[in-house]
């Protein structure tokens, strides 16, 4: 069962909402009528999905889908009755996941919230393959600096180097990123005056 807060500052709005989605097997984990009150929410309640209005009266909900997005990162859709390209734009940056329009109708809710939480989990698998990507690209750079220091100063062939490496690392058994950082740090240390 999927764990979803609304913030909306129109309680009518809010009550029904909160009974659309018990009623479709959603377990509502908190409410609330601003801003700020859906950023503390958010983070004490660890839902799956935000439902949030835009037009909240201290904090509006794409400023505080910007906030929960930077504190607690989870897939948040946002109410509105607004669907001009300047909001829109305005969601899309603030990692909004979904947008639904006002009044709702009930058999558009399950379908929206799905996709949103869909559309959050892709958003943070993009963002691992990124971060591992980076990682692997950092990690060639330090070993090809490796091997070229290994060739230079021990005048061996690129394959020379790298099983060089590659033996270092399981007669220590270290893993293969270490031995790289390891030669070009004794590197530096030795050409520093």
């Amino acid at each position: 069962m999927s764990r979803v807060l609304v913030i909306d500052d129109h309680d009518p709005s809010r009550k029904n909402l909160v009974s659309l989605l018990r009623n479709s097997g959603y377990e509502v984990v908190g409410e609330g009528a601003s801003g700020a009150t859906g950023v503390a929410l958010a983070a004490t309640t660890a839902p799956d999905i935000t439902l949030m209005a835009v037009g909240l009266p201290d904090l509006d909900g794409i400023h505080a889908a910007r906030k929960i997005m930077q504190a607690c990162p989870h897939a948040i859709a946002l109410l509105t009755s607004h669907d001009d390209a300047v909001t829109i734009e305005r969601a899309t940056r603030a990692g909004v996941m979904g947008y639904l329009l006002k009044p709702l109708r009930e058999c558009e809710l399950r379908p929206a919230i799905e996709l949103a939480m869909a559309r959050f989990q892709e958003f943070l698998t993009l963002q691992k393959e990124n971060e591992d990507l980076k990682k692997t690209l950092g990690a060639r750079k330090i070993i090809e600096r490796a091997k070229s220091i290994l060739m230079e100063s021990r005048h061996l062939t690129e394959a020379e180097a790298f099983a060089l490496i590659q033996r270092k690392s399981m007669d220590t058994r270290k893993p293969m990123s270490e031995i790289p950082r390891a030669i070009v740090l004794a590197e530096e240390i030795t050409k520093r005056p």
